[in-house]
């Protein structure tokens, strides 16, 4: 009867933290996602914690200072490492991309500080819910100019 018990009590405290593990991961699971997988998502993707990744367009970018609101759009670039080597690297994936007036793209509003590397053709990688009417929230902004590194990096590592 004790043994009972004992293994009652062990398999309830063992379900509890398997719940706990569970329900934590799936609050906090974020999705992924090009600008045309949130486009073609629609609706459905309005809400959800996301991560997304574009290239800046120079041309869109505002920064209320006052305010520290930054506004911006982002065109689709592909998330298929194999695909960007292909066309030539990251860094003309990036430029052809922001250049390109038919490609989706999605409006991007940040509050805080404006970062150094926001310019045209920079890679972002932001954090995020887009709304019901399409802008993207971003509550983290990353921020990659591959030009500033591959100029830093040395002619045998690049040849590899």
């Amino acid at each position: 009867m004790q043994k009972t018990k004992f293994i009652l009590g062990g398999l309830l405290i063992l379900a509890a933290v398997a719940y706990l593990i569970v329900s934590s991961t799936q609050a906090s699971k974020e999705y992924f996602m090009t600008v045309n997988e949130v486009k073609a998502e629609g609706a459905a993707a309005v809400g959800k914690s996301l991560r997304l990744s574009g290239a800046v367009v120079g041309d869109t970018i505002e920064y209320d200072a006052s305010t520290l609101t930054l506004t911006f759009e982002v065109a689709h670039v592909t998330g298929d490492n194999d695909e960007i080597a292909a066309q030539g690297g990251l860094a003309a994936v990036l430029k052809q991309a922001a250049a390109d007036t038919t490609r989706e793209r999605v409006k991007v509003v940040y509050v805080g500080p404006k970062p150094d590397l926001l310019r045209n053709e920079a890679q972002a990688i932001m954090t995020g819910k887009i709304g019901a009417d399409g802008v993207f929230q971003a509550d983290e902004l990353l921020l990659k100019c591959p030009t500033k590194y591959e100029q830093a990096v040395p002619e045998q590592a690049a040849a590899q």
